[in-house]
């Protein structure tokens, strides 16, 4: 639920836990939370809505706001979206489960996309307390002080947004996309990629090792999720609440950091940008080429709504909008 979390899963080989039985934390939020939620809410275009269609000329996009970790409760809603999906002329995926499959087997050959293999580790490069904190959060899940210590940044990053009880859980990594997946295989239909992962990967380097290992530290306490967490990120999603994910994360994620509004804001609106903005300018350049077809583009919830949503974009692009049965 936390930052990196919203990205998705890269799981790696680590130790098993229990299954997670979280509880949701609306209902226990402050009244000053709840004030501030509804607040941050007030102003987001489409902030509800998993399936909406838009229509331009002979154009037809549906729309399908995914959640990348597994849930039961997913297997009725994907019964409904079949029909569309068996329908369409083609799917388009952040990253088609084929093209995350071969990039995994390619990091037995070369580990640098995800890995420091020259030069300083973050031992070198963080406090003896920074370090002795984040390994001590990584080990819970499975991680070794001694592989941490070489991994990049924002790959630990993403780590920490995996609750301990999902790492190695067979199912954790088949959420929505996945299921959609299956059914695009079921039907033949062909899948697309809107991004490469060589270009995740360029985005994540951005910044220097120094400056990623300084947010790293400096947001740590905001990145990590429990299981509380993903039962409400997966409870707000089956609501069609995406934009109250979002808004969650960033108000429990300043109340875990530590940092001044001030500074927290910034690191935000870096995430913000890096991952939301940029990407979705990104594929919007994809998605404007899909013509006279019927499509679907199944992405992470939260690239639905704000300005720089997908649903705000097509909208500006002359697409007509209607939300959909989800």
């Amino acid at each position: 639920m936390r930052l990196m979390a919203l990205f998705g899963l890269l799981l790696l080989p680590m130790t098993a836990h229990a299954a997670c039985e979280g509880h949701d934390l609306r209902p226990l939020m402050s009244e000053e939370d709840q004030a501030a939620l509804q607040h941050s809410l007030a102003s987001v275009p489409y902030p509800e809505g998993n399936h909406w269609i838009a229509t331009k000329g002979d154009t037809t996009l549906h729309l399908i706001g995914t959640l990348h970790t597994s849930d039961a409760r997913m297997g009725p809603v994907v019964e409904r979206l079949t029909p569309i999906v068996a329908q369409a002329d083609a799917i388009y995926f952040e990253v088609t489960e084929a093209k995350m499959e071969a990039f995994e087997q390619g990091l037995a050959n070369d580990l640098s996309p995800v890995m420091i293999t020259e030069g300083p580790t973050l031992i070198d490069l963080m406090s003896a307390e920074d370090w002795a904190a984040l390994s001590a959060s990584l080990a819970e899940r499975g991680i070794p002080s001694w592989m941490a210590a070489k991994m990049r940044p924002w790959f630990l990053s993403m780590m920490l947004g995996i609750p301990p009880c999902l790492m190695q859980n067979p199912d954790a990594n088949h959420g929505m996309d996945a299921r959609l997946t299956d059914v695009a295989e079921a039907h033949g239909i062909p899948q697309h990629s809107l991004e490469r992962i060589e270009d995740l990967m360029a985005m994540f380097d951005t910044l220097s090792l120094e400056q990623q290992v300084d947010s790293l530290v400096r947001l740590s306490g905001a990145m990590q999720a429990d299981a509380n967490h993903l039962a409400t990120m997966a409870n707000a999603y089956l609501e069609e609440k995406h934009a109250q994910i979002l808004q969650l994360a960033r108000i429990q994620g300043f109340e875990a950091s530590g940092l001044s509004q001030k500074d927290y804001d910034a690191e935000w609106a870096q995430f913000e940008q890096q991952l939301l903005v940029d990407r979705n300018n990104s594929w919007m350049d994809h998605i404007l080429r899909i013509q006279d077809q019927t499509a679907v583009i199944a992405v992470g919830a939260g690239h639905l709504s704000q300005t720089y949503g997908l649903l705000s974009l097509l909208e500006r692009e002359g697409y007509t909008l209607t939300r959909a049965p989800f």
